[in-house]
């Protein structure tokens, strides 16, 4: 009897009915618990291998989009025979499509219908390692559009031929078919430009750039244009103050009602004087005077300037944004008006126009070279409109090189720390990275190296004659061919324009906004009488 007590109390009381139920279910839903992730990832892995499953970021691509950027091509899919190949070390080697590093195969298609659809035009001279940077960094930010003026390298054909493979990107040449038809526009027959006729160097550049943006107006209503930005290739759009970093959504925000906006433009502040690549290498800029309280711009004002004749090197007065509607027109190089009405404008508070003017050492000697006047103090106010350009083009056409780079590090380079560092707690410099780190992005992931390797060896002769053809976009057989011409400078079209030019302008005719400097001392003695 105690050995079976023992043995009964070891073996315990038999499990009642409830109690088996419970286990019973437990155990089936472990069972449910392991088979289901296994079942899962059978599934997935089967639907990858058929190739049922997309990467996720290329989700929000649009159906048939099979571009990385507008004017990238993809790579075209590996076939099997390919993964046959008799090195394996091949597959490792790096993709020569490009690749944007913060979203693997971001891609988007160009021709979507996203709006705003933006579009940028350009006079240029500058050459790919200037162009292609500035045109992808503006691409990412959500412009599609790009109409380029070129002469100098910028028409050459080594460079041409990578500009016009890009999709997106319209490419005008000066010849003298277009020369011609520049010369027939009803700028030459009114008053709101007329002060900058027939004058060199900068004022003619002025008229230039005027004449192209009348055309790329009408370029941009054809394709459908909203918005269009006259912007030079030294100039990078900021989108600061919309709620992603993107120059589409910053537009999207503007209400109906605005016709313009303003970018107040940023100056950049070198640090160094053997800068060669600004956009990758410069990240400190001098804010406008719209961005600032007026008592610390004029309070830190001497600081600012360090013995420059202004606050800027050069100027001051933004970049616009102009709706693309009827009757609009240029108004400088500046900004953009409407033969109808008063524009209805905007400053933006946050975004800002980064201007990389005088960057680089080379860029004093390049100013020089574009232009053929006199290094006088009296001969320069014929060519150039603002101070410091004087003075930079008479320093570079009188002074040896040593005597120009210490020039140029005392009046552009900025060396001293303690005023440097006094001026960035003060708000007057600022580190804007955004633009660096993209363009660099860019560079590492090999856009700018894939759009040039897949340039056509040449531009083919059926498309050498359209363009020549075509009145907005004639094209020379080299622009080396072609001698430098005045713009507006036809004997049977200065007449015409002299004989209207005596007649009462219209009152809607606003004068054309010059490159002006920022506000001065004088400016503040305004400042505090009112």
């Amino acid at each position: 009897m105690p050995s079976y007590h023992l043995h009964a109390s070891l073996r315990g009381n038999p499990p009642s009915h409830s109690s088996s139920s419970a286990q019973s279910f437990t155990s089936k839903l472990l069972l449910l618990l392991t088979i289901l992730p296994l079942t899962l990832a059978a599934l997935a892995f089967a639907l990858q291998w058929r190739g049922g499953i997309t990467d996720p970021t290329t989700r929000w691509a649009p159906p048939g989009s099979d571009r990385l950027f507008p004017g990238m091509e993809s790579t075209s899919p590996i076939s099997p025979e390919s993964h046959r190949s008799s090195s394996d070390c091949l597959s490792l080697r790096r993709s020569a499509s490009p690749s944007f590093p913060y979203f693997r195969d971001w891609k988007f298609d160009f021709q979507s219908n996203l709006r705003p659809k933006i579009c940028i035009t350009t006079s240029t001279s500058a050459g790919l390692d200037q162009i292609l940077p500035w045109m992808f960094y503006h691409k990412v930010i959500g412009v599609t559009t790009f109409f380029l003026f070129v002469e100098g390298k910028a028409a050459s054909p080594e460079v041409s031929k990578v500009l016009e493979s890009i999709p997106g990107v319209k490419v005008i040449y000066r010849t003298k078919e277009l020369e011609e038809q520049q010369a027939r526009s009803r700028i030459w027959n009114e008053t709101w430009l007329s002060s900058f006729f027939y004058k060199p160097c900068n004022y003619e550049l002025f008229v230039k750039q005027s004449l192209n943006m009348e055309m790329a107006i009408v370029m941009a209503r054809d394709a459908g244009v909203d918005w269009i930005i006259h912007l030079d290739t030294d100039e990078l759009i900021h989108p600061a103050g919309a709620r992603e970093y993107s120059l589409r959504q910053l537009l999207l925000e503007v209400p109906e009602n605005v016709d313009m906006v303003v970018f107040p433009n940023y100056e950049s502040s070198v640090e160094r004087d053997d800068i060669k690549d600004p956009f990758s290498e410069v990240s400190m800029f001098k804010k406008n005077y719209d961005h600032l309280p007026k008592d610390t711009y004029f309070g830190m004002y001497k600081e600012s300037t360090r013995g420059n004749p202004n606050y800027f090197l050069t100027y001051g007065n933004g970049k616009s944004a102009a709706r693309v509607h009827d009757h609009l027109r240029p108004n400088g190089a500046h900004r953009w008006h409407n033969y109808m009405k008063t524009p209805n404008e905007i400053k933006l508070e946050e975004a800002a126009i980064l201007h990389y003017t005088y960057a680089k050492f080379s860029d004093l000697t390049s100013r020089r070279d574009r232009c053929g006047c006199k290094p006088t103090k009296e001969d320069v106010k014929r060519c150039f409109m603002l101070d410091f350009d004087r003075s930079a083009f008479i320093i570079a056409s009188t002074a040896t090189r040593e005597e120009m780079m210490n020039w140029y590090r005392e009046h552009v380079v900025w060396g001293d720390k303690d005023v440097k560092l006094k001026l960035l707690r003060k708000g007057i410099l600022t580190r804007v990275y955004a633009p660096m780190a993209i363009i660099q992005g860019l560079r590492e992931s090999g856009v700018f190296s894939s759009v040039i390797a897949s340039a056509p060896p040449t531009l083919s002769k059926d498309k050498f004659l359209s363009s020549i053809s075509n009145g907005t976009s004639s094209r020379a057989v080299a622009s080396e061919s072609l001698p430098s011409r005045k713009v507006g400078r036809r004997k049977e079209y200065q007449a015409t324009a002299r004989r209207i030019l005596n007649i009462v302008p219209n009152a809607s005719h606003v004068a054309a906004v010059p490159p002006l400097s920022p506000p001065g001392m004088n400016s503040q003695i305004l400042y505090k009488a009112f």
